[in-house]
């Protein structure tokens, strides 16, 4: 709020000492430590009632149609999600009786789900499998790669850089 450091508040309360004297200074502390805490206090009050006035005009709402316009993939996904969420809820066999027509469908379909979000993960798996045997095999390469390069590059003095190889007539002369 106001940025005080240490220092700052070592020579506030040295002229506070000076100025109040020793004597009254817990009680002048305690004051002001109350007047802090009442002003916090009405500043969060304050800040509720502007949210809850948000609230009550739509502006969350709006915010968050523009976020969802800014990101239409997201959102999307997001609304792809709410509806598998209500689609798995609503599939529950248990609703209907057993001897029921509608009961053995409603059990035959919770079972079909049940297949279906099984296979749908192992699907996943296997390609997550496959794209980190994928991924594992380009870093060998390029680990193979890089192995090839030093292999190939030539040696290199730690003082006088790379070997050229023998000098040439017009280099010996100098």
């Amino acid at each position: 709020m106001f940025d005080l450091g240490m220092s700052e508040m070592l020579v506030v309360g040295t002229v506070a000492l000076i100025v109040v004297g020793p004597k009254d200074l817990p009680g002048l502390f305690r004051n002001v430590g109350r007047y802090v805490g009442k002003a916090k206090g009405m500043a969060r009050d304050f800040s509720r009632a502007m949210n809850d006035a948000a609230d009550d005009t739509g502006i969350k709402d709006m915010a968050k149609g523009l976020k969802a316009a800014s990101n239409p993939v997201g959102s999307a996904m997001d609304g792809i999600k709410d509806a598998t969420k209500d689609l798995t809820s609503a599939v529950d066999p248990t609703k209907f009786g057993a001897g029921t027509e509608t009961g053995k469908l409603s059990a035959e379909r919770a079972e079909n789900a049940r297949k279906i979000q099984a296979s749908t993960a192992r699907a996943a798996a296997e390609r997550k499998a496959r794209e980190a045997k994928e991924a594992m095999a380009k870093a060998e390469e390029a680990e193979a790669a890089v192995t090839a390069a030093q292999e190939v590059a030539p040696d290199t003095d730690a003082d006088t850089g790379p070997d050229t190889g023998p000098a040439t007539e017009a280099e010996s002369k100098s």
